[in-house]
């Protein structure tokens, strides 16, 4: 009998998704295929990396070592040590390192069939990409409003995905997943949360940049719950005192990710009858 496709759906999260290195690291470990992918945001980095034959050592690598030593500065304004300056960010100094990892292909290069989320800035409407350069998908992807500037793409103005679909699970479905297994770093609206900011002895006013991730995941926690809906498998990796711009606990976020992900692996081998 033929083999059921099997989707990864790798949520947004700024920081906490790259916890979805530890889950991939522990799919790959335990042998459980992943046919396609599909990312919002943080997710998006981390799915597109995956697709074109990066290893979940790679991508963890990377994110330990000299890709986010060169990505953070560009993040300063979001870890809240400084505002370096007001108005918008641009994509092109981001894209250049995000480069390193991901690559300069077009979705028909990759290894595994790719898709990431946007959302239109002046409709609503979810965008997904499916063809095009990765790169300016991805950057699109990630494009948190007011701190990044707006991607322009055939007459669209496109921000974060997170907006519309923080977890792409129905995406990866349309794509002919048979299995999907989501992975969500956001917590879900009424429910007891430990997520606190990174500040938690001394509070202080925040800043623009701090407002709007806040904002964004505020936003996100409530369409979470019918993001994930149609998922097989839900990896809910404990994201508690990682804040959304805790790009310096990497090791602790990817390492949750596996934690998390070993434990839903019996339940996953179980109904791929592995």
């Amino acid at each position: 009998m033929e083999r059921r496709k099997v989707g990864s759906a790798l949520g947004s999260g700024v920081a906490r998704g790259l916890a979805h290195i530890g889950v991939l690291e522990v799919l790959e470990r335990e042998g459980i295929p992943i046919d396609m992918v599909a990312g919002t945001s943080m997710g998006a980095i981390v799915g597109a990396a995956y697709a074109n034959r990066k290893s979940a050592r790679q991508i963890k690598d990377f994110a330990l070592g000299i890709g986010w030593k060169k990505i953070l500065p560009l993040m300063l304004p979001l870890v809240g040590l400084t505002v370096l300056r007001t108005g918008f960010i641009g994509g092109r100094r981001i894209k250049k390192r995000l480069k390193e990892i991901i690559g300069e292909v077009s979705f028909a290069d990759l290894a595994k069939p790719f898709a990431c989320v946007t959302t239109d800035v002046m409709t609503g409407e979810e965008v997904v990409f499916r063809d095009g350069l990765v790169l300016d998908a991805v950057i699109a992807s990630i494009s948190l409003p007011v701190i990044f500037r707006a991607t322009k793409w055939r007459g669209r103005y496109l921000v974060d995905g997170t907006l519309v679909t923080p977890v792409p699970v129905r995406v990866l479905k349309d794509m002919g997943a048979d299995f999907v297994i989501a992975v969500n770093v956001l917590h879900h609206p009424g429910r007891t949360t430990s997520s606190q900011p990174e500040e938690t002895t001394k509070t202080k006013e925040p800043n623009i940049f701090n407002v709007m991730i806040q904002t964004v995941d505020i936003l996100a926690s409530h369409l979470v719950e019918s993001s994930l809906s149609g998922a097989d498998v839900v990896i809910e990796p404990d994201m508690a005192g990682i804040g959304l711009a805790g790009f310096h606990q990497a090791e602790e976020c990817i390492r949750r990710g596996g934690l998390a992900a070993q434990k839903s692996i019996p339940e996953i081998k179980r109904r791929l009858s592995l």
